[in-house]
């Protein structure tokens, strides 16, 4: 009796004993992960962005769409993220490359989608490239972006060219919106006849450039007529016009 005794008490004190350095060697354990993943937050957690490229979305924009959570904002995974996991799709942005520059800053490099122009057609907005192709649909506008009326088609389908008899109009598009670029004007609505000729809409003024002969200089000298004509409503006739000395009409209306 007195020897089962013994065993069972020394029995005992050894699982106290080994349950006590089991706990022990636990804690110390918890503490240096803890610490660990402090150290690693604070190291490694993102604080400076430089973004580039960008045009159509803010630089708080795109940093919202690649620092979309806690996790994101430590450098370790978003470098891990963006090297094995597909990118999700932006609307008008064909690529963006994210570069670790340091353990707490990154470069996001924003390749956006070459957009000419849109069309709306059964209540999406279609915006397509210079060559004429669908890179975009959606059911809002952008105002920045000319919006093209009068071109007629019965179909589309995303990431395919426009239906349009005549695509030489796409290069005609593009030509014309960086022409306005260059003299930073905002035009509301571009419009085309059944034979291409042209009509741009500011508020209550439509002018009719004609054909893309000579739009360079028709529109240097619209740049300089415009602000004469705010508040009026009417037409501006410059179909004929590709020199200074020649002359144009405007009709009140």
């Amino acid at each position: 009796m007195t020897s089962t005794a013994v065993d069972s008490g020394y029995q005992s004190g050894y699982k106290d004993t080994r349950s006590l350095k089991l706990t022990f060697a636990f804690l110390i354990v918890f503490i240096l992960v803890c610490s660990l993943l402090m150290v690693v937050k604070l190291k490694f957690t993102i604080t400076d962005v430089a973004v580039t490229g960008n045009d159509h979305y803010t630089e708080e924009e795109i940093n919202d769409m690649v620092l979309s959570s806690d996790l994101c904002k430590n450098s370790i995974f978003l470098y891990l993220k963006n090297r094995f996991f597909k990118e999700a799709e932006i609307p008008f942005v064909e690529q963006m490359d994210v570069e670790i520059v340091s353990p707490t800053s990154v470069k996001i490099t924003v390749y956006e989608k070459a957009v000419a122009g849109y069309v709306e057609y059964l209540g999406h907005y279609l915006y397509f490239d210079k060559d004429g192709i669908v890179v975009e649909s959606s059911t809002e506008r952008v105002d920045d972006i000319p919006f093209v009326t009068g071109l007629t088609f019965d179909h589309m389908a995303l990431h395919e060219k426009l239906p349009i008899s005549d695509e030489s109009v796409f290069k005609m598009i593009l030509n014309l919106t960086q022409i306005l670029t260059k003299y930073e004007i905002s035009v509301d609505r571009i419009f085309f006849d059944k034979n291409y000729n042209i009509t741009l809409y500011f508020g209550r003024i439509a002018v009719l450039l004609g054909s893309s002969d000579n739009i360079d200089e028709k529109i240097n000298r619209l740049n300089s007529l415009l602000p004469k004509m705010s508040g009026y409503s009417g037409e501006l006739h410059m179909e004929n016009y590709s020199g200074e000395d020649e002359k144009f009409s405007f009709e009140r209306k």
